[in-house]
């Protein structure tokens, strides 16, 4: 039996956290047993999962299979571009500086601020009335 080459790699954004598997195939993408179609619901956030592929030009040849924990469906997207990056780090190092250039090996360390006490969110105060 031949092994065929399998390619990991982990990814973060907001509270998402994504396990990716790249496997040499057809450019499907799978996250947690579901086409990516049909789990982010949104053109925007396919195109956002299948960033790293077309920075270094290996568009549809690899598969990807994808666990994801934690956050919504716009973080999880952000986790899986992110694992993806990290993955094809371990296909060839010469696509680390395309990956760079355009960000995608960076976490994103942007998160939602905590709330506050005598406030309605983080920074929202409560409506003042003058009568």
């Amino acid at each position: 039996m031949e092994e065929t080459a399998r390619y990991y790699g982990t990814g973060h954004r907001k509270n998402a956290t994504a396990r990716v598997w790249l496997t040499p195939g057809d450019g499907t993408v799978t996250i947690n047993g579901v086409t990516m179609g049909s789990y982010v619901g949104r053109k925007s956030l396919e195109l956002i999962i299948l960033q790293p592929f077309e920075a270094v030009g290996v568009a549809g040849s690899y598969s990807v299979t994808a666990l994801c924990k934690g956050g919504g469906i716009a973080g999880q997207a952000g986790a899986v571009r992110h694992g993806i990056s990290k993955a094809l780090l371990q296909v060839g190092p010469d696509m680390r500086t395309p990956l760079r250039r355009q960000g995608f090996l960076t976490r994103d360390p942007r998160a939602k601020e905590r709330k506050k006490y005598g406030r309605k969110r983080a920074r929202r105060g409560f409506q003042f009335s003058k009568r």
